[in-house]
């Protein structure tokens, strides 16, 4: 699940977080359920405040036990102090050196305190954009929280609020999905004589049975309603299943994929969100569908990626070279200029003025 952690202070000033979805509704971490604590750099005791950083809450699997953690892939806000017009690599510099690194030593020191904690917290670990065929022999296969596909950031822009458009998001062919807003349409009971000696005259809505399951995407905040895109393939004994649960079920966002008989069908509810797909993002989701990108396009990929990376990592050096150069340059003809001067002025201390009213 996507969250922002806040981390801020109580009206006694205590050390309190929040986990805020995207939604906007903020889940208190109540300490009686288990104490998060951040401190700060030398100050065990000491914690950060007005700091919101971004990740994802996942449920890592080992040897049939289960640990709750927080994967941080962005730092927005440090103590006050607003990250976000930084660029990628400088955010998650700030988040390590001063949230990450003390809570690692904490954790370390005080390895027991675990036990007690809502969910522990780690960095997302990256990789270069190269690094593709690493990314889907080794370390896909060994999360104990599984995935869904592959997110390339760039690091050079600055955050940014709603859809990204510096990152690439893939993913598998049955994991290329879309969230809609999902309405129902039952079908009609006509009376029968059962109905009509119980006063029951007018056609009536057959709630038990399957119904139509239409999709809407989300067309912007001008729009009142979400527009109708298509429907919803379900087969009885899902409708059965959906039934069993004694959940709502009209207006929920539910994320769907494409099935070979180009049909949607049914992946999650994704009541963590609470708005459809936008209109641009179900187009471009369908433009992956159709130009579908494989794992195997990707490894093939990796040695063009690779070479235009360190195209692009040798011109920042050659940059980087020119602008000390030429700042060697500037200190040597600023030197140089001193140099003449003080020989202009003879090789002793200019004669100071006469004093006033020497004669």
């Amino acid at each position: 699940m996507r969250y922002l952690l806040y981390l801020t202070t109580d009206e006694e000033h205590r050390e309190v977080q929040y986990l805020i979805d995207r939604k906007n509704d903020y889940w208190w971490m109540d300490p009686a359920q288990g104490q998060l604590h951040f401190p700060i750099t030398n100050d065990m005791s000491a914690f950060h405040d007005r700091t919101l950083f971004d990740g994802e809450l996942v449920l890592d699997v080992k040897n049939g036990k289960t640990q709750p953690k927080f994967l941080v892939f962005d730092c927005l806000v440090l103590d006050g102090q607003n990250l976000m017009n930084r660029t990628l690599d400088k955010r998650l510099g700030y988040f390590r050196q001063n949230i990450y690194e003390p809570y690692s030593k904490m954790m370390k020191e005080y390895p027991d305190e675990a036990q007690y904690m809502q969910f522990l917290v780690e960095m997302k670990s990256t990789q270069t954009a190269y690094g593709i065929e690493m990314m889907f022999r080794q370390v896909l296969p060994s999360l104990p929280h599984g995935n869904d596909g592959l997110i390339f950031t760039c690091r050079m822009t600055d955050y940014k609020h709603g859809t990204d458009p510096h990152i690439l998001k893939w993913k598998t062919e049955e994991e290329n999905s879309i969230d809609f807003r999902m309405t129902l349409d039952f079908p009609l009971i006509t009376p029968d004589s059962q109905d009509v000696a119980d006063g029951v005259t007018q056609p009536y809505l057959d709630y038990d049975a399957l119904p139509v399951c239409n999709l809407h995407v989300y067309q912007g905040d001008n729009n009142s309603q979400d527009t109708w895109w298509s429907t919803l393939h379900l087969e009885p004994e899902e409708w059965e299943k959906w039934k069993a649960l004694n959940e709502p079920l009209e207006d929920r966002i539910v994320e769907c994929y494409m099935d070979a008989q180009k049909r949607w069908r049914q992946m999650r509810f994704r009541d963590d969100k609470k708005e459809a797909n936008h209109i641009s993002t179900v187009n471009s989701v369908i433009e992956s569908i159709t130009d579908r990108v494989t794992e195997k396009d990707l490894i093939d990929a990796a040695y063009g990626i690779r070479k235009q990376w360190k195209i692009r990592e040798q011109k920042e050096k050659d940059r980087r070279a020119a602008e000390q150069a030429a700042a060697a340059e500037a200190a040597k003809r600023l030197e140089a200029a001193k140099k003449r001067k003080a020989e202009e002025q003879g090789g002793g201390r200019p004669s100071p003025a006469p004093a006033a009213g020497a004669r």
